[in-house]
């Protein structure tokens, strides 16, 4: 009697305890992996847009070729952020079987309109009231002898003076071509060739024309 006791409180133990457990047992939470591409309006990948998960702390960064991926639970939202852009938001139904889902997200311009911030080296007006009346306006010598030059003495120098790097480089360059057009026939006459011209009088004031 006494052990048909004992097997009895045993059994109702093992009822009881199995029915603890159903009662807490915890269905699994689901997940998905997002994975996806931010675009601009032109359909150009977005590079570094953050993505976030409204109330919580996930979030992830698209890449320079504007992809991403980050895992979510159905039902949470998707933030979209990029300077220059409009946010956007991208509600995951609550109703997805899938693990694994692709998304395509543009993101429209936007115009931010700044305050002016005006920027000066000093941090008091005593400080820049000082700076003012120490400032020497006083001209170099440079813009003194620049001052001192008459226009009309800079451009007869500049007239008499002998060609700069650059003119003689298009002069040899025009040479170059002249020769490599006349190659194989009569070369042309010079009587109409500028150049030759220019060099023709400035031989001759320099007094390298001589009669033999």
């Amino acid at each position: 009697m006494k052990n048909l006791f004992i097997i009895s409180l045993l059994l109702i133990s093992v009822n009881l305890f199995s029915q603890t457990n159903s009662s807490h047992t915890v269905t699994p939470e689901k997940y998905l992996q997002i994975s996806g591409v931010v675009l601009d309006d032109s359909l150009q990948p977005l590079p570094f847009v953050s993505i976030m998960l409204k109330g919580t702390r996930s979030g992830t960064v698209s890449d320079f070729y504007g992809f991403f991926t980050i895992v979510a639970r159905p039902g949470d939202e998707m933030q979209f952020f990029s300077i220059n852009h409009k946010s956007k938001a991208y509600n995951l139904s609550d109703t997805l079987t899938g693990k694994h889902y692709s998304i395509i997200q543009i993101l429209t311009k936007d115009t931010i309109q700044l305050e002016t911030v005006n920027v000066f080296p000093w941090p008091s007006k005593e400080q820049f009231k000082r700076a003012i009346l120490n400032l020497d306006l006083s001209d170099t010598d440079i813009e003194r002898a620049y001052k001192n030059m008459d226009n009309e003495d800079v451009r007869a120098s500049i007239k008499g003076g002998n060609m700069d790097a650059a003119s003689n480089y298009r002069v040899r360059m025009q040479q170059q071509y002249t020769r490599l057009y006349q190659a194989g026939q009569y070369p042309s006459v010079s009587l109409l060739n500028p150049v030759a011209w220019a060099q023709f009088i400035d031989a001759w004031r320099k007094g390298k024309l001589k009669i033999k």
